[in-house]
């Protein structure tokens, strides 16, 4: 924690000042937000972030180490797509902010991801934040808005002209992301298209251009496979699962391969002990233990204080995992002398040339409630929702 910023924003902190900033994201997007921005960024320590970074880099290793065919079978058969690629091209990493016994901030990961998240929007947010409030400029990033950009087009655009690649998504504008779409259609130039409005031709795929009849040759992937099953009635000509000419950005198999499923397999000491719950060991306490199904997004079906019956109940055992419990610590105090706690994510590019992974942006999720989810906040708690980490 970096107590001299902390003092100095709530110091400057205006209710004016949050709204312009809202309003700014708003205009900059065309849309209402659809989730709670906090107040408030966090301000953490560089000691902070290298731990963050060197404990990432650690299981960007592991995953490199473990064979093909283990991290395959994560893949549900009815959700294996065609024409895999031999890495992700996206890494989301969740990390609790906690305190360890002797009552120091230290990082435990909470879960990881191979799939993308609000790039655009976090970028576009940090520029609000710095203008709104001038000193945070002295502590941002030194990366430019156009190297930022540039990053992204070489990673989703690749040698494509931007009218042959499309964001993809099942109804985006009801989507909570919308404004990241639409962010993201701004900075690069690419439309962002609903599955159903997808046209197949043998192995092409084309898409509406304004009227214009175009062919699709990237796909920069925002759908997550389940929720497709989730809508009565829905009818694509594309199925997703069709070998069609059209490379992934990212593959949507890596959304399984890089999961739940591969936290029993890190051993760290930010990175709190996780069991497959077919395999849940008989000494261990389940009192000690968070229940997750293994491919749940946004919080779904994850229970804090599983009982021993409820787990008896289940009867897909392997598609649950038990995780250690977190303590994330209070320590981000608003302008009332209240805390909240917060969650970080790292945001990680890895173009397809690239050896290893970029971190691009970050992401934290604050609270006061128990679970860290804007859909648990309540709307008139302070210093809770979606911010980000400025490191100094």
């Amino acid at each position: 924690m970096i107590p001299q910023y902390r003092e100095l924003f709530n110091r400057e902190f205006t209710p004016e000042k949050y709204n312009r900033i809202k309003e700014n994201l708003s205009q900059e997007s065309y849309k209402d937000l659809r989730f709670r921005i906090s107040e408030s960024p966090i301000f953490l320590t560089k000691e902070f972030e290298s731990q963050l970074t060197d404990v990432s880099k650690e299981i960007f290793n592991f995953i490199k180490k473990i064979p093909k065919e283990i991290l395959q079978k994560a893949v549900p058969e009815k959700y294996n797509i065609p024409n895999d690629t031999s890495h992700p091209h996206f890494f989301s990493i969740d990390f609790g902010i906690c305190k360890n016994a002797a009552g120091q901030i230290e990082p435990r990961l909470i879960e990881l991801q191979a799939f993308p998240s609000l790039f655009s929007f976090l970028r576009i947010l940090k520029d609000n934040f710095c203008e709104v409030y001038p000193f945070l400029n002295e502590i941002k990033d030194s990366r430019t808005l156009q190297e930022f950009i540039n990053n992204l087009k070489v990673l989703i655009i690749g040698d494509e002209h931007p009218e042959n690649v499309i964001l993809l998504e099942i109804y985006p504008e009801k989507q909570k992301t919308a404004v990241d779409f639409i962010l993201t259609e701004k900075l690069l130039g690419i439309k962002t298209v609903c599955l159903t409005q997808i046209e197949k031709d043998g192995k092409q795929l084309y898409y509406n251009n304004n009227g214009k009849r175009t062919k699709i040759n990237r796909i920069y992937n925002r759908i997550i496979l389940e929720e497709l099953d989730r809508i009565p009635g829905l009818h694509t000509q594309f199925n997703m699962r069709d070998e069609v000419d059209i490379q992934w950005i990212t593959h949507p198999n890596w959304f399984f391969k890089v999961s739940k499923y591969i936290l029993p397999l890190l051993k760290h000491e930010f990175i709190p002990k996780s069991y497959f719950l077919s395999e849940f060991p008989e000494d261990e306490s389940i009192e000690r233990f968070i229940l997750k199904p293994l491919f749940s997004f946004a919080g779904n079906g994850v229970r804090l204080t599983p009982t021993k019956q409820f787990i008896d109940s289940i009867q897909d055992k392997e598609n649950y995992i038990l995780q250690e419990k977190v303590v994330y610590a209070p320590v981000f105090k608003d302008i009332h002398n209240e805390f909240s706690t917060a969650e970080i994510r790292l945001l990680y590019i890895w173009k397809e040339e690239d050896k290893n992974p970029i971190l691009l942006e970050n992401l934290v999720r604050m609270t006061k409630s128990d679970m860290i989810n804007s859909n648990f906040n309540p709307q008139d708690d302070i210093w809770t929702g979606s911010s980000l980490a400025f490191f100094k």
